[in-house]
C-alpha cells in the first residue's frame, strides 16, 4: 500500500482509468496477493476526482461496486477450492498466514456479518471471503452479504468522496492528505485488536 500513499495517488487513478480501478478493487477484494493494494483511499479519492469532472460518477460507482462483488465471489471460490492449502503455504512477500489468522479471529467475533464489516478493514477485507469459502457458509448466503457489503463499501465510499468534493471548493488540493488520513483511520481497528490481544496475552503470562 505504501507506493500509493503519496502525491501521485490522484495521478495514478487518472492514469489507470475505469479499467484499472476495476482491476485494483477486484484484486484487493478477494485475491490473496491483493491485500497490499489501496482500498478505501482509492475509492474515496476516485470519488473526489469524479467531483472535478474527470470521471462520470454513475459508471464509476457501478464499476467499483461490481468489482468489489466479483472480487469477493472469486475469493469465496478460492477458499472453497484451495483454502486448507493456504494455511500450509509458506510465508512469502505476497502471503503471510498471520493475515488468515487475523481474519479468522475477526470472523469468530462477528460471524456472517464479517462479509459486510470486513469491507472497511484493510487486509481482513481481502481474506474474509476466502475464509467464508473454507467454512460452512453457503454461497447463496455469502452472496447476499457480499452484495450488501459491496454496495455499502463500493458505492458508499466513492459517493462520499464525490459529494464532499462537490460541497467543499478547493478540496482537490488536499486529496493526498485526505487519502493518508483514510488509510490511518482504516488501520485503527487492526491496531486496537492487536493492542487488546497483546494486553490479554500479558495478563495470562502474569497469571502463570
Amino acid at each position: 500500500m505504501i507506493p500509493f500513499v503519496d502525491a501521485s495517488l490522484p495521478e495514478i487513478i487518472q492514469t489507470v482509468g475505469y479499467v484499472g480501478l476495476f482491476c485494483i478493487v477486484f484484486l484487493e477484494s478477494g485475491i490473496p496477493f491483493g491485500f497490499f493494494l489501496p482500498g478505501d483511499s482509492l475509492l474515496f479519492t476516485a470519488g473526489l476526482i469524479a467531483s472535478q469532472g474527470f470521471f462520470s460518477i454513475v459508471p464509476l460507482t457501478l464499476i467499483v461496486t461490481l468489482a468489489a462483488i466479483l472480487g469477493d465471489s472469486t475469493g469465496y471460490w478460492i477458499g472453497a477450492r484451495f483454502g486448507p492449502k493456504l494455511f500450509s503455504k509458506e510465508d512469502s512477500l505476497f502471503f503471510n498466514k498471520k493475515y488468515l489468522i487475523r481474519t479468522e479471529e475477526f470472523y469468530a467475533k462477528h460471524g456472517t456479518k464479517t462479509i459486510i464489516l470486513a469491507r472497511f478493514v484493510p487486509i481482513v477485507r481481502t481474506f474474509a471471503p476466502i475464509l467464508a469459502g473454507m467454512g460452512s457458509m453457503s454461497y447463496p448466503l455469502f452472496l447476499k452479504y457480499n452484495i450488501i457489503g459491496g454496495i455499502i463499501w463500493g458505492a458508499g465510499v466513492t459517493l462520499a468522496g464525490y459529494f464532499l468534493g462537490r460541497l467543499i471548493p478547493g478540496i482537490e488540493h488536499y486529496i493526498s492528505w485526505i487519502a493518508l488520513g483514510i488509510i490511518v483511520v482504516s488501520f485503527l481497528p487492526i491496531l486496537f485488536e492487536y493492542l487488546k490481544a497483546k494486553k490479554v496475552a500479558s495478563k495470562e503470562k502474569v497469571a502463570e
